[in-house]
């Protein structure tokens, strides 16, 4: 996905960047049948108090239903179009299987309109878009949309430009290395799709102004140390000072940034080599 620039008409406009949606089919509307309306979920209640912070307004759009388990398995389908999706940063594609069903995927890279892609339990062909168990997946290639557990659907590695390595095949477990450089262990039955998610360069797109922020749906944020002590545990004070704590808390008064809020599941057993540290040296 090729990354634009625009005319520095405004301050705004002079260092925002933005996507140039090359990579989709053109003139096309989204599948009406898997289509539902997004309902808001934060901002204010139906009292007109704040129950979500920072959230609120943004531009109206549709939920695209996505099929994240792939379990039509074995029966082929062609790529009718690749779409964008205002609820992630990939890409979708629109599958039409042999039997007249219609579906969407998160699309990987490489993917493209008439393409026939599978979905199958058993060994099919390595490229974009195919469907299998990471028992297939020979060590090196990069894989997406990848299960926790056989036949729940895809959890891992599904958002624009991420991928996971499968480092190789031992026992019932697959070694694979995750976006964040941690290496883990998941059952070999568990499906993924071939291929790195599509729109890598997402990443790249600078916002540029507050208000394309609340077309999102982000409304600002102020710092606890510029409230008054009734509103933050941070707040108070003549001029600008420090928090005064030991360490920052919440508006409620909880322990914030650095707190551990990871339970002790089964899955730390799985877990061969935790993501590198971010402290500096």
């Amino acid at each position: 996905m090729p990354i634009k620039k625009v005319k520095p008409n405004t301050p705004k406009r002079r260092h925002a960047t933005y996507d140039s949606f090359s990579d989709i089919s053109p003139k096309v509307s989204p599948e009406k049948k898997l289509l539902l309306i997004k309902k808001k979920k934060s901002g204010r209640n139906n009292q007109g108090k704040i129950t979500v912070r920072h959230r609120g307004g943004g531009a109206r759009r549709y939920i695209r239903l996505i099929d994240f388990k792939r379990d039509k398995f074995d029966v082929p389908a062609v790529v009718k179009t690749i779409e964008y999706d205002p609820n992630r940063g990939a890409r979708i594609a629109l599958l039409s299987y042999l039997d007249g069903e219609k579906r969407y995927i998160t699309a990987p890279v490489g993917l493209k309109e008439k393409d026939m892609v599978v979905s199958s339990k058993d060994l099919v062909e390595i490229k974009p878009g195919n469907c299998m168990p990471l028992k297939f997946i020979p060590a090196g290639i990069s894989v997406s949309s990848i299960e926790m557990e056989p036949g729940e659907g895809a959890k891992i590695a599904r958002g624009a430009g991420n991928s996971v390595n499968v480092m190789g095949i031992e026992g019932k477990y697959a070694q694979v290395k995750m976006p964040s450089g941690e290496i883990r262990l998941i059952k070999k039955e568990c499906l993924c799709t071939v291929g790195q998610a599509s729109n890598p360069d997402k990443m790249h797109i600078k916002i540029g102004s507050a208000g394309r922020k609340r077309h999102l749906g982000i409304r600002p944020t102020v710092r606890g140390t510029a409230m008054n002590p009734v509103d933050h545990p941070h707040g108070g004070g003549e001029g600008k000072q420090s928090i005064g704590l030991k360490r920052p808390k919440t508006k409620w008064g909880k322990p914030a940034m650095g707190v551990k809020t990871r339970k002790k599941r089964r899955s730390n057993k799985l877990i061969m080599k935790r993501r590198p540290s971010k402290k500096k040296k």
